[in-house]
């Protein structure tokens, strides 16, 4: 008797259509790694089991990082097994070879990836039974019935998978070509410098890069605040001065309607306001806000990124376990937020089990019975919509509540199940006031907002009023008096570096930085990789140490400047762009459609590659196009002319040169210019030694011999004190204060800030302190500071060697004479409200420092 196999893309996908056909088509008996019946074999993939490469006739073991072999553009591509699932490969193939099976259907994922995971099996298996299509947006038993009885025809899918394939071998070409050549460029002169590009990734480095640029471009500009204590009979509040006419400025994104630019206006605005009295006006109207939409995998990767600092990867590998290990939720790697219409049953069969409060459900039992209770669950587009669901629905909870799990594990699963709850509950209401105190031509304003019904919020806890319920009240025709009126002195502050929070929104929003319209609109809900992928670029670019993590921040490395300086100069910018993913969506989207032929877009790409490494060929590493600087510092060996170019700092006229990212560190233009005058420079910070660990030195320009070629040297700093070593000789130094312990006087000696006794073959003091403490540097007008009134000004360049998080300290003289920490005061909550005085402050402490 012949028999249908089906292949799924997930082994829980094949055994919800199992359990779909058993009332059907009879009982399934289970075997190692397939389901058998009278009528089907039922198998599956885990995901990609196969992946492609160049014929082994065309595949170059030898110099293959050299231009003698580019490009590679292979007539066809061959198929290799993924290492580590070939056996389910093996087993897939010996099922396609049963004399028995006489069709098959394809039940991977209903989306250019499942059509892509099938065909490629199918064809490494050779198999050639016919083929039809189970496409699939809904999971409930009927839906899985109803798909078989509406399977698609093999040729109704082949332009979706002539797309699949294109993409597929496209990415291969452009990674496999883009990375050789610029390899081989890199490697030219020696040594070898591995340099990945690809589609995806490349762009998505582009994107931290260009922020790194905006920070160091950065010029902090002085503005000023005029903030006004108001007294009435209710009590005090708080409210801050504002232009009413202000417009937001496109050219200039600092300006606000509350900032000064002109500090005798400010001083101005003090003097009219203090001691004078306000009218006051409120205004107030109802508003609501509305549960944010259930979780895709990015939103879900973002979130655990700013709550529990959870990396991209590691939010992937918890929610994978609570699907495949803890059968807690449902598949993770989508990119919908929404779940099918027939998902209303599903949903309060799911709140059922939630609601009976076992295992890791315990604390939201309570919820799930009251929106059972009150109907909560209903057919509503706003969580119900197969428009809108694509592969994959939303991550969600399945009936099935864990519970053993791990802190993480319990914490993401806590995450997805609240989001799950909160999309059903009522919108929160809340009573806005917006207050505007006048003084004359003065206007300040306070906002509170008063929680009236929590609605989703009472599962998130805040069931309560919050501290902006606080604004007092003032009576009709009431003047107030503004008893304090102060102004705050701020200084703009550069755009925040990427975290991974923040980098994967930016990934699935990238269609928003492409100009052109149709790119644009064939990125919408795609963006930069997809929901499974992202994670993993993200930990390539860090593998690849074109990035570091610092804290939660993302860190182009001196690599990632020097790659965008080299795709820009040679001129082949698309690779550093989501242009190019925008224009391949297009064109494989007209291929899906049947527009375009698969020959025509593969030719376009292999034309691509070739112009890429042409480009690489075409220049040496001196001769790549920038934006370069000429110095006005003399070269040191002959006084010649110094310039800047891809990869060096040279001079025109002799071989004097020094390169541009000393251990991973890039030299700022003034930097070089004072090295250059004064042969030291520094000490500097973020250094990376070749394991990644940050460090700290100065750099020295030395000659090899007594006439010989300059030479860039680190210089950590040379005992001096104790047996052998020679004082110092601070002749003509001014002291920069009286030693804490002894009250010698402190000396700079270098990298180090010490006491004049501390120093030579018989030191009677220790008092030393670096001039970098945990990265950040310590001025000589600071260490004056610190040495005459005790304490320097509030630092904020800190970074903590444990968690490696930046902080604000002052560095002060301790009792016992060494340098501490005090960290300031936490400032009272900011006053969105009027309620003065909300928190206690933190009171500060010291500890010591390092260095």
């Amino acid at each position: 008797m012949s028999k249908t196999l089906v292949i799924a893309e997930k082994p829980s996908v094949a055994q919800d259509i199992v359990r779909a056909l058993t009332p059907v088509a009879g009982k399934f008996d289970k075997r190692d790694e397939f389901f058998e019946n009278d009528t089907y074999l039922v198998t599956s993939a885990v995901g990609h089991l196969v992946e492609i490469g160049a014929p082994e006739a065309f595949e170059v073991k030898r110099g293959k990082w050299s231009f003698a072999h580019l490009p590679v553009v292979p007539p066809h591509f061959d198929l290799k097994p993924i290492e580590k699932t070939k056996s389910r490969l093996s087993a897939i193939v010996k099922l396609l070879k049963r004399k028995d099976v006489s069709a098959v259907v394809n039940a991977c994922d209903a989306g250019r990836e499942g059509e892509l995971i099938f065909r490629l099996i199918q064809q490494y298996a050779a198999a050639r039974q016919p083929v039809q299509r189970l496409w699939l947006q809904s999971m409930t038993p009927q839906a899985i019935r109803d798909g078989f009885a509406h399977l698609r025809s093999d040729a109704e899918m082949q332009p979706l998978a002539a797309a699949a394939r294109c993409r597929s071998e496209a990415d291969w070409l452009v990674g496999i070509n883009g990375t050789r050549a610029m390899t081989a460029f890199n490697s030219r002169d020696g040594g070898f410098f591995l340099t990945p590009v690809g589609r995806v990734q490349t762009p998505t480095l582009s994107v931290v890069v260009a922020r790194e640029e905006q920070i160091r471009r950065h010029v902090a500009r002085p503005y000023y605040e005029v903030q006004a204590g108001f007294a009435a009979a209710a009590g005090n509040y708080n409210g801050k001065w504002f232009d009413p006419a202000f417009k937001k400025d496109a050219d200039d994104g600092d300006r606000r309607a509350d900032r000064l630019w002109d500090r005798a206006q400010a001083d101005a605005i003090v003097a009219a306001c203090i001691g004078k009295t306000a009218e006051v006006t409120d205004e107030s109207k109802p508003a609501t806000q509305i549960s944010p939409a259930l979780f895709d995998l990015t939103t879900l990767q973002r979130e655990a990124n700013s709550r529990f600092g959870f990396s991209a990867k590691m939010t992937l590998a918890l929610a994978q376990s609570l699907y495949e290990k803890h059968k807690a939720l449902t598949y993770p790697r989508t990119d919908s937020r929404h779940l099918p219409e027939d998902y209303v049953a599903v949903a309060r069969d799911t709140l059922k089990v939630l609601g009976a409060g076992e295992g890791a459900a315990a604390p939201l039992a309570g919820f799930a019975r009251t929106a059972l209770e009150r109907g909560y669950v209903k057919p509503n587009k706003r969580v119900f919509d197969n428009a809108k669901v694509s592969d994959h629905f939303a991550i969600i909870p399945t009936p099935q509540v864990p519970k053993a799990l791990s802190e993480a594990e319990a914490k993401l699963y806590d995450m997805v199940a609240r989001r799950f709850l909160a999309v059903f509950f009522p919108a929160a209401e809340f009573h806005v006031t917006t207050r505007i105190s006048r003084i004359d031509a003065h206007q300040f304003r306070t906002e509170g907002r008063v929680l009236v019904v929590p609605g989703w919020l009472e599962i998130y806890g805040r069931a309560q009023q919050g501290d902006d319920a606080n604004l007092v009240a003032v009576e009709p025709g009431e003047k107030v008096a503004a008893e304090t009126v102060e102004l705050l002195e701020h200084k703009t502050k550069p755009p925040a570096r990427y975290t991974e929070a923040t980098l994967l929104s930016a990934m699935e929003n990238a269609g928003k930085m492409v100009d052109d319209e149709d790119y644009a609109e064939a990125m919408a809900g795609k963006g930069l990789g997809t929901p499974a992928t992202r994670s993993s670029i993200i930990e390539g670019l860090l593998a690849e140490q074109y990035m570091l993590r610092e804290g939660r921040e993302l860190v182009p490395t001196a690599k990632a400047f020097q790659l965008m300086t080299l795709l820009r100069g040679l001129g082949v910018e698309e690779l550093t762009k989501p242009e190019l993913t925008g224009e391949w969506e297009l064109k494989l989207a007209q291929m899906e459609r049947g527009q375009m032929q698969r020959d025509a877009f593969m030719q376009e790409i292999a034309a691509m590659t070739e112009a890429i490494v042409k480009r690489a060929k075409e220049y040496s590493r001196d001769s790549v196009p920038g934006d370069y600087a000429t110095l006005e510092t003399p070269c040191p060996s002959c006084g010649g002319v110094v310039k800047e170019n891809y990869h060096r700092f040279a001079c025109t006229q002799c071989d004097f040169s020094i390169g541009k990212h000393p251990a991973g560190r890039s030299f700022e233009i003034a930097e070089v210019e004072q090295l250059l005058a004064n042969k030291r420079l520094g000490p500097l910070t973020g250094f990376r030694s070749k394991m990644g660990r940050p460090f700290a030195a100065e750099l020295k320009l030395a000659r090899e011999g007594e006439a010989g070629q300059w030479k860039l040297e680190f210089d950590f700093g040379q005992p001096i004190s104790g047996e052998g070593s020679e004082a110092p000789d601070f002749t003509g130094q001014e002291p920069l204060g009286a030693c804490p312990k002894c009250s010698g006087a402190v000396f700079d000696a270098g990298n180090a800030y010490v006491c004049e006794h501390s120093v030579g073959p018989a030191p009677t003091c220790d008092f030393r302190s670096g001039k970098i403490i945990l990265q950040q540097p310590v001025e000589p007008t600071q260490m004056q500071k610190l040495l005459r009134d005790g304490r320097t000004d509030l630092l904020d360049g800190f970074v903590s060697a444990r968690t490696k998080r930046k902080f604000k300290a002052f560095l002060v003289r301790q009792p016992d004479g060494k340098v501490g920490f005090e960290f300031a005061p936490r400032p009272a909550a900011a006053v969105k409200s009027a309620a003065a005085g909300k928190a206690p402050a933190r009171k500060a402490g010291t500890r010591k420092a390092a260095g």
